[in-house]
C-alpha cells in the first residue's frame, strides 16, 4: 500500500493546480466580461450623446409648455445687414445656450435655486418643475452671455450642459428697429428687412446693404423724439428721402424698441407708424389738389376763390381754421392753408379727375416697398362729390406718412413718379436697368408748386422751417383725428410738415409727423404743424447739411423762388395774421 502513496499525492497536487487554473480562467472571464460591458456602456453613451440627444435638441422645451422645432444649426451665420456706409445694423455672434439633463441632477431644488441666482430672469417654480421631470433634455436659457456661462460652469453641476448657437445682434439698438426688423430665438426673420429677406440672409451667402444712413437716422430720431416730448405727443414718424433715386436715408417710427430685447417691447412700440400706420394727414394734401388744378386747367395763379363764407354742400359745411374772409389767390389758398379754397379747387378739378390724379400718385393703393409692414390706404368708397371736397384738404382719406412723402416728392422734384427703396444693389454685373419714367405733372406745374412751397416758408405757416442758405420749401398740415364714431375731435390732432431742399433744385424730402401734440406756453397754446413739426424739420436739415457736407446756396434775395409770387399775396392782413402760425 505504501508504494501507491506518491502517486496519490501527485494526483492531488495535479487536481489542486487544475482547480486554481479553472478559478483563474473564471476570474479572467469575469474581468473580460466586465471590460466588454464597460465598453458597451461607453458606446451606448456615445450613441446617446451623438444621435439620440442630438435629435432631442431639435425638439426642445423652450418654454416648458410644449415642443418646438429648432432650426438645424448648419454652423453658418446669418448674413449681415449694414447701412449705406457699411455700418453694422444686424449681425450674428456665437453664444452658449444652457440645457439640462434632469436624470443626472441629484438635487433639483438646489440646482434650480443656484440657476435663479445667476439668471434672475428665470422663475424658480418653473425651473424646478422642469428639473424634476423624467426627460433627458430641457432647454434652460438660450444665448447666455460669457459671464453667465462662466457662472453656470462654476456650479460644477454635471446635469447642466451648453450648446453653441448663433445669436442675432443689433449693434444700433432701437435706432433703425422698425426697418431692420428682428428675428425669433431660432433666427427666423419676423419683421422688417429680416423678414422680407429671410431666405437670403438665412443662407449666410449674402449681406444686405440698406439705403439708410445711420448718421442721418440718428438726427431724425433725435429731433422727432424731442418734438414728441416737447409737445407731449403720443407718437410720431419721420423720414428723409433722396428724390434723385428714391433711396430712403432715414425712416423713424416712435416710440420704438430694442430688437436685442424684443420680449420687453409692447405692441405700440413695435407698430411701424411710418409705413404701416395710415392717417388723415390734413393740409399737406393741398399739395396734390393745387397741383391737380394747375395741371388739368392751367389756370393763372391770380385765380380767386371766395373764402368769405363757409362752403356749404347739402348738409355739410366746410370751414377754415382761421378764416381770412376774403377772396384768395391760388398762392394765398396754399400759404394760408384754406380748406374752403382747397375744396373749391377740388370741385373745379372734378371728382373723377381728382381721384385719377391721386391714383396716379399711388395714394389709393399700398405703397410698393421691400418690407411687408405696409398699410393699405383708407379711401372713400364710394367716392362721391363730397369726398372730392374733403380729400382736397386731406380729410376722408388716410395714407401712411412715407406714402405721402413719396407722392409729394413726385410733385416737387420734376413731376415724375418716385419709387422708394431700402436696398442698395450690390454684386450686380453691369448697370441695372432704369425703370421707365412715369410723368405725373409737367415740369412747368412742378416749378409752380416749388414756388408756392417756398412761399409757405418765407411768408406762410412754415416760417419755423427756414434754414439760412438752404432755401427750404414745404407745406404744413394739421388734421383733427376721427373718433370711433367717425366724428372729428378738435382736441386730438395730427400735426406735420413736409419740407424740401434746396428748393431751387429739390434733392431731399424731409417729413415729420407728431400724433396728438398739445400746445405749450412757448407755442402760445398752438399745436399745429407750423409750431410742432416745422422746427423739427429745420433742425434735421441743419444736421444733415453738416453730416453730408451739403454746401449752402449763396443767391441774391431777388432770385428767390417765392419772389415772383408775392404779387399775388395780400400783404396787409395776411402777413400780420400768419406771424402767429395759427393756421396749418
Amino acid at each position: 500500500m505504501k508504494k501507491y502513496l506518491p502517486f496519490r499525492r501527485s494526483m492531488r497536487i495535479i487536481g489542486e493546480k487544475r482547480t486554481a487554473l479553472d478559478t483563474a480562467r473564471s476570474r479572467i472571464t469575469i474581468v473580460s466580461a466586465l471590460f466588454v460591458l464597460g465598453f458597451i456602456m461607453v458606446g451606448v453613451r456615445v450613441v446617446d450623446l451623438t444621435f439620440i440627444q442630438g435629435e432631442m435638441q431639435e425638439f426642445s422645451v423652450a418654454t416648458g409648455s410644449g415642443h418646438s422645432r429648432v432650426k438645424e444649426d448648419k454652423d453658418i451665420p446669418r448674413g449681415n445687414i449694414t447701412d449705406r456706409n457699411g455700418i453694422l445694423l444686424a449681425t450674428s455672434l456665437r453664444t452658449a445656450s444652457l440645457y439640462a439633463d434632469p436624470a443626472i441632477i441629484a438635487n433639483p431644488k438646489e440646482a434650480a435655486q443656484a440657476l435663479v441666482n445667476i439668471l434672475p430672469t428665470l422663475s424658480y417654480g418653473d425651473l424646478l418643475q422642469k428639473l424634476q421631470r423624467k426627460a433627458r433634455f430641457i432647454w434652460i436659457k438660450r444665448n447666455l452671455t460669457p459671464d453667465e456661462q462662466f457662472a453656470v460652469l462654476s456650479l460644477g453641476e454635471p446635469g447642466f450642459s451648453f450648446q453653441s448657437e448663433w445669436r442675432r445682434i443689433y449693434p444700433q439698438g432701437p435706432l433703425a428697429a422698425h426697418i431692420v426688423g428682428f428675428t425669433d430665438i431660432d433666427s427666423n426673420g419676423i419683421a422688417g428687412i429680416e423678414r422680407s429677406f429671410d431666405g437670403l440672409l438665412e443662407d449666410g451667402a449674402s449681406d444686405l446693404k440698406l439705403t439708410l444712413d445711420i448718421r442721418v437716422q440718428h438726427i431724425v430720431r433725435r429731433e422727432l423724439e424731442r418734438a414728441i416730448k416737447d409737445f407731449n405727443g403720443i407718437g410720431g414718424a419721420a423720414t428723409v428721402v433722396d428724390l434723385s433715386d428714391g433711396e430712403i436715408l432715414a425712416a423713424v417710427s416712435y416710440p420704438d424698441f430694442d430688437p436685442n430685447d424684443i420680449g420687453a417691447a409692447d405692441d405700440k412700440s413695435k407698430f411701424n407708424r411710418l409705413t404701416l400706420g395710415v392717417y388723415e394727414l390734413g393740409s399737406v394734401f393741398k399739395i396734390f389738389s393745387s397741383a391737380a388744378l394747375l395741371e388739368t386747367h392751367g389756370v393763372p395763379l391770380s385765380t380767386g376763390f371766395d373764402t368769405r363764407e363757409p362752403l356749404v354742400r347739402g348738409r355739410f359745411t366746410i370751414r377754415d381754421y382761421h378764416p381770412e374772409k376774403r377772396v384768395l389767390s391760388i398762392p394765398e389758398v396754399f400759404m394760408h392753408s384754406s380748406n374752403i379754397g382747397a375744396a373749391m379747387m377740388g370741385e373745379m378739378v372734378g371728382t373723377q379727375n381728382l381721384k385719377d390724379f391721386y391714383e396716379d400718385l399711388g395714394l389709393l393703393s399700398p405703397l410698393s416697398l421691400e418690407i411687408e409692414e405696409v398699410g393699405r390706404p383708407l379711401v372713400p368708397e364710394p367716392w362721391r362729390d363730397l369726398s372730392t371736397l374733403t380729400a382736397s384738404f386731406g380729410h376722408g382719406i388716410a395714407v401712411s406718412p412715407l406714402q405721402m412723402t413719396v407722392a409729394a416728392g413726385s410733385i416737387v422734384a420734376d413731376g415724375t413718379l418716385i419709387r422708394p427703396t431700402f436696398i442698395i444693389p450690390e454684386g450686380v454685373t453691369g448697370a441695372p436697368k432704369k425703370q421707365p419714367e412715369i410723368r405725373i405733372i409737367s415740369p412747368q406745374t412742378a416749378h409752380r408748386m416749388r414756388q408756392m412751397m417756398r412761399l409757405v416758408v418765407t411768408d406762410g405757416t412754415g416760417k419755423n422751417a427756414a434754414v439760412s442758405g438752404y432755401r427750404v420749401g414745404g407745406k404744413t398740415g394739421t388734421a383733427e383725428k376721427p373718433d370711433a364714431r367717425g366724428r372729428y375731435d378738435r382736441k386730438k390732432q395730427i400735426s406735420s410738415f413736409i419740407g424740401f431742399f434746396p428748393m431751387d433744385a429739390p434733392r431731399y424730402a424731409v417729413y415729420v409727423m407728431v400724433d396728438e401734440p398739445k400746445g405749450t406756453k412757448a407755442s402760445f397754446g398752438y399745436a399745429t404743424g407750423g409750431w410742432v413739426a416745422s422746427p423739427a424739420v429745420r433742425k434735421i436739415i441743419e444736421g444733415m447739411a453738416a453730416v453730408l457736407a451739403i454746401p449752402p446756396m449763396d443767391l441774391p434775395t431777388a432770385q428767390d423762388l417765392s419772389a415772383p409770387l408775392r404779387k399775388y399775396v395780400h400783404d396787409d392782413k395776411g402777413a400780420k395774421h400768419l406771424a402767429s402760425f395759427g393756421t396749418d
